[in-house]
């Protein structure tokens, strides 16, 4: 089986970067903050680890499975791809609005790295 080299290693999505369990999203909305663009709504709060989680919550108005599950698709690419650009420390959860089922993909990831910039 072949290995990732060590320049892919970055763009990897591993399960310590994610929010897996309902109290990790309940604590990030109770205790988080919130900013919103055209296309999410974004939650966050300081974790105190080495890098950021991320958790994503698109909810049943936006469409279909099919729909959900391609924005959910779209929004962990996006992540994937740039999660070495967005700081370090942070629980964070990303909610997608009607506007990004149909936006195309350099929106989203131009919107979304604006939103987490300045965390």
């Amino acid at each position: 089986m072949p290995t990732a080299s060590s320049s892919a290693r970055g763009n990897l999505f591993p399960r310590e970067a994610r929010l897996v369990r309902r109290g990790e999203f309940d604590a990030v909305y109770r205790a988080g903050k919130r900013r919103s663009s055209s296309h999410y709504t974004v939650f966050f709060r300081a974790n105190e680890l080495p890098q950021s989680r991320f958790g994503f919550s698109i909810k049943k108005a936006l469409g279909g499975a099919v729909v959900r599950n391609r924005i959910r698709r779209r929004l962990r690419e996006v992540v994937r791809c740039h999660r070495l650009e967005i700081p370090a420390g942070w629980d964070i959860v990303i909610h997608p609005k009607g506007t990004a089922a149909r936006a195309p993909f350099l929106a989203l990831t131009t919107d979304l790295l604006r939103l987490l910039k300045g965390l």
